[in-house]
């Protein structure tokens, strides 16, 4: 992998500002390093990893959006991961009104959970008549996330 000390430095400076961001800024926190470096749970490189994770994904498959094709998805799964792109420009005005950054960081955490579920209980690179409609859904999941760590000022590694 190029550039292991940049993304490894992404990863560190963003794995501290993301766990101050998700905090309410109104509220006490405590800081444990161990806690904020993690991979798994409500961190930064958990997010930051889900994202990098997603576009190997798409390099793989060699997916190119097409913004002309159709793509329909109707399994359970997809629905919930519908859901967060439906409801981002809502969640961006709400973090805004409130001058809460929380409120990204949090979606930028569940959206995370909810495409794991979604890459734990999906055969994403099955070779069938829905598979691009999968790879569409996980393209979308990699724009919001990258979204959601540049609101909050963190880089988003394609690759860890």
């Amino acid at each position: 992998m190029e550039n292991k000390e940049e993304i490894a430095k992404q990863v560190g400076v963003g794995a501290v500002i993301f766990h101050d961001l998700k905090n309410d800024r109104l509220n006490t926190f405590d800081f444990t390093l161990d806690e904020v470096v993690r991979f798994e749970g409500e961190t930064g490189p958990y997010v930051q990893y889900t994202y990098a994770r997603a576009m190997s994904i798409l390099r793989k498959a060699e997916f190119l959006p097409d913004e002309n094709k159709n793509y329909s998805l109707d399994d359970e799964e997809s629905w919930e991961i519908v859901k967060f792109i439906q409801g981002y420009p809502e969640m961006v005005l709400e973090a805004a009104d409130k001058y809460e950054p929380s409120v990204v960081a949090k979606h930028a955490i569940r959206l995370s959970q909810a495409f794991n579920k979604y890459y734990g209980n999906t055969r994403i690179l099955d070779d069938d008549d829905q598979q691009e409609a999968r790879l569409a859904l996980v393209y979308v999941v990699t724009v919001l996330l990258k979204e959601d760590l540049h609101l909050l000022g963190l880089q988003a590694p394609e690759r860890m």
